[in-house]
């Protein structure tokens, strides 16, 4: 009887699921039992963190970095919050998601359709969806108990409330509730607590989840404390972590305090040196931001422990990021986002989860659009907008495979593209920059003055003037390259005969080495031309093997065109 009664109450639950997600009678029973395997996701996204920041925290480091893949290389294309989050629920660039800014007219909540973004295709494709803490910039101003579409369960920070540790409201799926100033009441720790408990829910409900959590840290927030430096915001750590890092000293790169900015942009031009003072301030922040990731370090674990014990992390994947990064002083620059730089645009990106490698770096080029074809991929859900990014997942688990394209970069003010070795800017006052990353890592010598990169100059801003308007495929286009190949017979059997590959298209003028791959194994390295390999079929697995012919071009772009080989039975 007992049994029975068990049975009964389930199969209510399940009902009560189904009737919530709007998939009512048999078709939706079988909705759910369609989706009932599929991948859950959590994404976990910091505010204003920069890459160096990741040493201050070891459970980042131990239960998602060695169980993932890092990305050494990835960005955001605009730094600066509400823009890059909109990005992250769109997979589109700017430019076709139209949030420009923080705040109206042109940018901020309200300017987002919210009507087809990813919580949306998500909850149409039968997962429960659940948000917690900072959402989008103004976000609750107009309605502070708004739910946003497509949000299962919603926590959401109530602006301008967001942005303090203490006292601040969320919209508890309707409700608003107001947490105090007391130490349970950190914001930070609030929200680990309720991911704990939106996790241990879920066992009992059939859908898959998806789970996005926002923290404020470290970006700056109230309320002022004694000893934060005049002039300048900071945030709060926790009791627990305050001046954990009094003694640490400032990062120092050779862009610090930059003392030659006669080739920057006016903007920066007219930046003074910093002072003694003004140093001390930047260190004082940079202390209190590391001091306020520690919080975030400790939910890490608890959240990994939740998934861990109801038994949903083999099948659960993990996203850390940050929405934008940071400045400490490089560039004259001692607090902020927004330019193009490296500390503003580069991010923290790690991914762990079901046929991840575990403990792998990835140097692909990869940026913010990317982060919603992945998860569309990952979960099987259907998106509503053409995307301009792709699935970081073939990156994470190939080596090999490089796409080869460009990465846009832009705001109000200007527009770059980033390869790997260039960075390439036009400003709407009309002033440009060049940089070889390369040997020139901390952005300190522009080349846009120097005719000998003219022809350079000139291809680069060729190919931004495409990605400037671009949309869908045109955003992920990479080389005009191709693969070719011809059998050659052998005299006896299958095994005696090979395949010549080789490369082809307009671009293979650009190439300057291509290394040929059987099933990860290097075959052939080429440094001229034709890029071509022989492939002996006896080499070819039975059931077919994949060929990864790897290019580099020139301009340092890498680009990976892969060929099925069917082997010989």
């Amino acid at each position: 009887m007992a049994g029975r009664t068990r049975w009964i109450v389930m199969a209510a639950l399940v009902a009560g699921i189904a009737a919530a997600a709007g998939l009512n009678g048999s078709a939706g029973q079988a909705k759910i039992s369609d989706v009932a395997n599929r991948p859950n996701v959590v994404v976990l996204m910091t505010d204003d963190q920069t890459v160096e920041s990741m040493r201050v925290m070891p459970n980042v480091r131990t239960l998602l970095a060695d169980q993932g893949v890092t990305f050494d290389r990835s960005f955001v294309s605009y730094s600066l919050c509400c823009p890059s989050r909109s990005t992250f629920l769109t997979g589109q660039y700017t430019h076709n998601h139209g949030v420009w800014g923080n705040a109206a007219p042109n940018g901020g909540y309200y300017k987002l359709d919210s009507t087809n973004t990813l919580s949306v295709w998500l909850s149409r494709a039968g997962y429960q969806t659940i948000h917690l803490g900072k959402y989008l910039n103004g976000y609750g101003t107009r309605n502070p108990i708004e739910v946003p579409p497509g949000w299962g369960e919603w926590h959401g920070s109530v602006d301008p409330s967001t942005y303090r540790f203490y006292n601040y409201t969320l919209n508890e799926n309707g409700r608003l509730v107001t947490y105090g100033t007391g130490a349970a009441n950190y914001q930070t720790d609030v929200y680990a607590r309720k991911a704990v408990d939106v996790i241990g829910r879920q066992v009992a409900d059939p859908r898959p989840f998806f789970l996005w959590v926002a923290f404020l840290a470290p970006h700056s927030g109230g309320p002022r404390e004694a000893g934060d430096p005049a002039g300048m915001s900071t945030p709060v750590p926790a009791p627990r972590h305050r001046n954990a890092f009094a003694a640490e000293g400032l990062p120092a790169p050779p862009s610090f305090n930059e003392a030659d900015v006669s080739d920057k942009p006016a903007a920066i031009r007219n930046r003074p040196l910093m002072g003694t003072a003004r140093i001390a301030a930047v260190r004082e922040n940079y202390q209190q931001r590391l001091e306020s990731l520690l919080a975030v370090d400790d939910a890490v674990a608890q959240i990994v422990s939740a998934l861990t014990v109801t038994g949903q992390l083999d099948n659960t994947y993990i996203i850390f990021t940050s929405d934008n990064g940071f400045f400490h002083g490089e560039h004259r620059v001692p607090s902020g986002k927004v330019l193009l730089y490296e500390p503003s645009v580069r991010v923290p990106l790690i991914v762990r989860g079901p046929g991840i490698p575990h403990g792998k770096h990835r140097s692909q080029f990869v940026v913010n659009t990317d982060l919603a074809p992945t998860i569309v991929a990952a979960t099987g859900a259907q998106p509503g907008r053409v995307l301009d990014g792709r699935s970081l997942l073939p990156f994470a688990r190939d080596p090999f495979f490089y796409s080869g394209r460009d990465l846009l970069l832009e705001t109000p003010t200007y527009s770059a593209i980033r390869t790997p070795n260039w960075l390439y800017a036009e400003y709407a006052t009309g002033e440009r920059e060049l940089y070889n990353l390369a040997r020139d890592p901390y952005e300190l010598a522009s080349l846009h003055a120097d005719p000998r990169y003219d022809r350079m100059k000139a291809n680069l801003a060729m190919r931004l003037a495409r990605l400037r308007g671009c949309k869908g495929a045109v955003c992920r286009q990479g080389p005009e390259l191709g693969l070719v190949a011809r059998s050659k017979r052998g005299p006896r059997s299958c095994r005696h005969s090979r395949l010549l590959v080789r490369l082809s298209g307009p671009s293979t003028r650009r190439i300057s080495s291509t290394g040929f791959y059987l099933d990860g194994r290097l075959l052939k390295r080429d440094r001229r031309g034709p890029f071509s390999v022989v492939v002996p079929k006896r080499l070819v697995r039975a059931g077919g093997s994949v060929l990864d012919a790897l290019a580099t071009l020139t301009d340092s772009r890498r680009q990976t065109l892969q060929r099925r080989i069917a082997g010989c039975g």
